[in-house]
């Protein structure tokens, strides 16, 4: 693929709400339970994840179920991640494992991230989702929530919220 438009069109990726372009590939067939407050979901689901330099982040958010990364194509997605304890890091997704990229990234339940192409035309990962993902299972950050990362962190956070 030439561009982030063909690629697009080639794997008919739609617009995500969390920023770039996805297109679900897969789910199981089983289910399992979540808790006792939450239907059962889904064992597993995957998707294609797609960041242009016309839409380069995918904003801060949480989701319920464990998230498996995969880089694929294009160029590095850089991960912005806060640990239910409040740590901030960072992780690079590309092909360069000699300058420290990662080819996959694990984001546990509960963890906000968001992630943001910053150079190049576009970076294509998958994500392996288990529990299967469901819309109600993510929910983004507030600038005004963002806060409580201090003041320091929040001039870092703030482009990577939605709102």
């Amino acid at each position: 693929m030439n561009s982030a438009r063909e690629l697009i069109d080639y794997l008919n990726l739609e617009p995500h709400p969390e920023g770039g372009f996805f297109k679900r590939t897969y789910d199981s067939a089983l289910e399992t339970a979540v808790g006792p407050l939450y239907p059962e979901r889904k064992l597993l689901s995957c998707i294609y994840y797609l960041l242009t330099c016309d839409s380069p982040v995918g904003y801060l958010h949480e989701n319920r179920s464990d998230i498996v990364h995969f880089f694929q194509l294009g160029s590095p997605i850089t991960y912005t991640l806060i640990s239910p304890q409040g740590e901030i890091s960072q992780t690079t997704l590309g092909p360069n494992i000699e300058l420290g990229q990662q080819l996959q990234l694990v984001v546990p339940s509960g963890w906000w991230k968001a992630s943001e192409l910053t150079s190049g035309e576009f970076g294509l990962i998958s994500e392996a989702v288990s529990p299967g993902f469901e819309y109600e299972d993510m929910r983004f950050i507030s600038k005004v929530e963002a806060k409580r990362f201090t003041d320091t962190h929040y001039n870092a956070l703030e482009r990577l919220c939605r709102d």
